[in-house]
């Protein structure tokens, strides 16, 4: 049984799933947007920031790590995503929609690479996969994906 405590351990990542890597939230309160809305139904955004763009993309991907003799399939969210693909959501979208294959790259990339990787327990009952809290590259020359991606499609 899993432990109720986030728990740290040493893992690789096996595989990245990077074909729904982002969603849209309302760059003011940051509740998720639904379909292709940038208006947030909870805030007037207009209120906070007049003149800014009223939504940005995050990151959520989902990502499979060997941890010792166990598999996980695991979810990363923006900020420990961003560890591994070295920039934001919005600026690899833009990236992908230029390179079309530059999501399945990025996976390619980052397999086999080894990271201390703390775990944690959704705290959403529905939700089926276990959190990232924290990563951290263990290898000191590792680069994240885009580093990679950028140099190979110029």
């Amino acid at each position: 049984m899993e432990p109720e405590k986030p728990w740290t351990a040493t893992s690789a990542i096996i595989a990245v799933d990077a074909s729904s890597f982002c969603y849209r939230v309302c760059s003011a309160c940051e509740r998720t947007l639904s379909g292709n809305s940038d208006v947030c139904g909870f805030c007037d955004f207009r209120a906070f920031n007049p003149g800014t763009i009223g939504s940005r993309r995050v990151y959520r991907i989902l990502v499979s790590i060997a941890s010792g003799t166990e598999v996980f399939v695991v979810i990363c969210f923006d900020r420990a995503a961003r560890v591994l693909f070295g920039c934001s959501a919005d600026e690899f979208f833009d990236f992908v929609k230029r390179n079309p294959f530059a999501g399945m790259a990025a996976g390619k990339v980052l397999e086999g690479e080894l990271f201390r990787v703390t775990l944690s327990k959704p705290k959403n009952g529905n939700a089926q996969h276990l959190r990232v809290a924290s990563i951290v590259p263990l290898r000191p020359d590792f680069k994240p994906a885009i580093v990679a991606l950028r140099r190979l499609y110029g």
